[in-house]
């Protein structure tokens, strides 16, 4: 089971075991795919996220509206048609008034943005990779690519689970208490929730607030103790 991250002198580590880390490689791989810029090949990663957000049901997203009550917008705000909801998500316009000015705005700055969320998601992968024994091991001078690659697997989850509002939350977390265990979209929530709580384990730890800080599954069971 996982362990939050910890300061460990240059470095902060936290304890995954290969499973764990499979599943985060395999998210920010397919974002990687999803952000590449043009001078980038894209390939196929027979990984996770996929296999996540497949089978959804009422809880996927498509360009006309989340079956289960969530509208999504038709397209970006001064794209094509085609434009994948979560790259909005993830590359948000500079001026919502003017569409014009959004596309221009678009234009100038999102092949740079692609090219560092690429570079940080690809650091995290490598990251991982690297880990030994089931450490973990992040350079503090890493930490923010890494963080920032964890909020944009967040983002696309997020978009996916058609999660834009507390109410979306509120109405996913009623959805799944009638769900059989099995559905796949308890397991979906369950890698957005530690992904959320790795992402808050590791900015405590890097602003020095390392102090223990629960799995999600574990706080759900000290709440039920202190009944």
């Amino acid at each position: 089971m996982a362990t939050a991250f910890a300061a460990d002198g240059d470095d902060l580590v936290a304890i995954m075991d290969d499973s764990e880390r499979a599943v985060v490689a395999g998210l920010c791989l397919q974002v990687m795919d999803l952000v590449a810029p043009a001078s980038v090949t894209k390939g196929e990663h027979a990984d996770p996220f996929e296999a996540i957000v497949a089978g959804l049901g009422d809880l996927a997203t498509d360009t006309e509206e989340g079956a289960a009550g969530v509208g999504v917008p038709d397209r970006a705000f001064g794209l094509d048609e085609d434009r994948d909801p979560a790259l909005d998500r993830l590359f948000p316009t500079g001026n919502r008034e003017d569409e014009q000015e959004a596309a221009e705005f678009r234009r100038f700055t999102e092949q740079g943005l692609r090219q560092r969320k690429h570079a940080g998601l690809a650091a995290t992968v490598r990251l991982l990779e690297e880990a030994e024994d089931e450490r973990w091991v992040v350079p503090r001078r890493e930490a923010p690519l890494v963080l920032v690659a964890l909020t944009d697997v967040r983002l696309v989850m997020g978009e996916r689970l058609g999660l834009r509002t507390d109410e979306d939350a509120t109405r996913l977390e009623e959805l799944v208490e009638s769900l059989p265990s099995d559905d796949p979209a308890i397991f979906a929530l369950s890698v957005y929730d530690f992904l959320t709580w790795l992402q808050e384990s590791l900015t405590r730890a890097l602003t020095g607030e390392d102090a223990d800080l629960l799995l999600p599954d574990d706080e759900d069971d000290a709440e039920d103790e202190g009944e």
